[in-house]
């Protein structure tokens, strides 16, 4: 039997999963500094979240393409209350910010087209794009005392068959915000070149300080198609509840005519629950409470990291926000060879730099809202290591 192409993927343990797994075959006691999964990093969620669930009116099935309008008027008041205007018939729900992705990979892209996304970044853009036939090309990040986009780069990447930009803002696992110096480039350029500006925000809640500089919403750009992209997951901590939306924005005939495609795409699949969509809007207001305490979480950890690492040869990349730190450690060895070793000795989980596709060597990753008693010992444990 032959299956699809897009799912030939490499099936094969890396070194590092295997050596995680056989330590833990024999108990190792391992300090995981990779844990970015909210419901599993100790946090306290309010009853009121089972609580918004309680109507009848999760018992009535009553589709609609776009999402309800009860959720997406709340997704509104979540960018109001942000001091951002979101208009509920520019918004459209999804499952999750990465069917979002496939959905706008449908609409604005023919098999064989090309999308471009940035490098370093999360590993999920090239399986997304494989799955719709898109072939993801990466633009560089540079970093010189802080992330950049190489717009420069960027501009020689688009040709022909290239349909749209993502960014990530803030970039995981860099931390990045998008400036609006590189935002006036971006929109200038897709304007010109019929391109759609794609921007994933699911962490834009969590900046670890104000910066006048920073863009908040890449939808509220006038000149070309845009599209912010967010969900519970991240700005309320609640991954399990899946629920994602696009906000469209740019020039208002083209941005009606993407949103009638997207209604099309959705009406296909019809993938959001009911339940969720009634309990959004109680889901976003709780949601605030879990978010203040990732806050807390990742500040405490960026600062306890900056001061285990002072004076030692290692030490954090500047970071904006988000809920990952990069880690700078000595040449001396490969990423891989790090990783591996803090596993073997120290029984320290830390993620290579390779694994976000860094250009060169040597990073190490760890995520900010790891348990901050397991996270400053794995630190101190690194820090002996370097």
């Amino acid at each position: 039997m032959n299956f699809s192409t897009r799912l030939e993927w490499e099936s094969v343990p890396n070194r590092l999963t295997q050596l995680l797994r056989d330590k833990r075959r024999v108990g190792a006691p391992i300090l995981d500094l990779t844990e970015s999964n909210p419901t599993r990093a100790g946090l306290e969620y309010p009853p009121g979240i089972i609580e918004s669930f309680g109507g009848n009116e999760i018992l009535r099935y009553d589709p609609e393409p776009r999402g309800s309008s009860l959720a997406r008027h709340a997704v509104a008041q979540y960018y109001s209350a942000r001091g951002l205007s979101a208009d509920p018939a520019q918004i459209l729900l999804t499952a999750s910010t990465s069917e979002a992705y496939a959905y706008l990979f449908k609409l604005l892209c023919n098999p064989g087209d090309e999308v471009l996304a940035p490098r370093p970044s999360y590993p999920l853009f090239e399986f997304l794009a494989r799955m719709e036939s898109v072939s993801i090309r990466q633009y560089p990040l540079v970093y010189q005392g802080g992330w950049g986009i190489d717009l420069g780069a960027l501009e020689q990447m688009v040709n022909d068959r290239t349909r749209a930009i993502v960014v990530v803002n803030p970039n995981n696992p860099t931390g990045s915000f998008l400036k609006r110096s590189e935002m006036e480039v971006l929109e200038r350029l897709c304007a010109a070149r019929g391109l759609a500006l794609i921007s994933d925000e699911v962490f834009s809640d969590y900046a670890f300080a104000p910066d006048a500089e920073r863009v908040s919403m890449v939808a509220a750009v006038e000149d070309c198609l845009a599209f912010s992209l967010s969900g519970l997951s991240k700005v309320a901590g609640l991954p399990q509840m899946k629920l994602g939306w696009i906000v469209a924005g740019g020039p208002d005939p083209v941005r009606r005519q993407a949103l009638e495609g997207l209604e099309w795409i959705a009406d296909t699949y019809l993938s959001v629950s009911t339940p969720v969509q009634c309990a959004a809007a109680g889901l976003l207001r709780l949601g605030e409470e879990v978010a203040s305490q990732i806050r807390a979480r990742t500040a405490q950890n960026l600062a306890s990291a900056r001061t285990c690492l002072e004076g030692s040869a290692g030490g954090i990349l500047a970071v904006e926000g988000g809920w990952s730190s990069v880690i700078r450690v000595p040449v001396t060895h490969s990423e891989e060879e790090w990783a591996l070793a803090l596993v073997d000795l120290d029984n320290v989980l830390l993620q290579p730099g390779f694994f976000y596709d860094f250009e060169g060597e040597a990073y190490l990753v760890a995520s900010l809202l790891t348990n901050p008693a397991d996270f400053d010992e794995g630190l101190r444990r690194l820090r002996r290591r370097l």
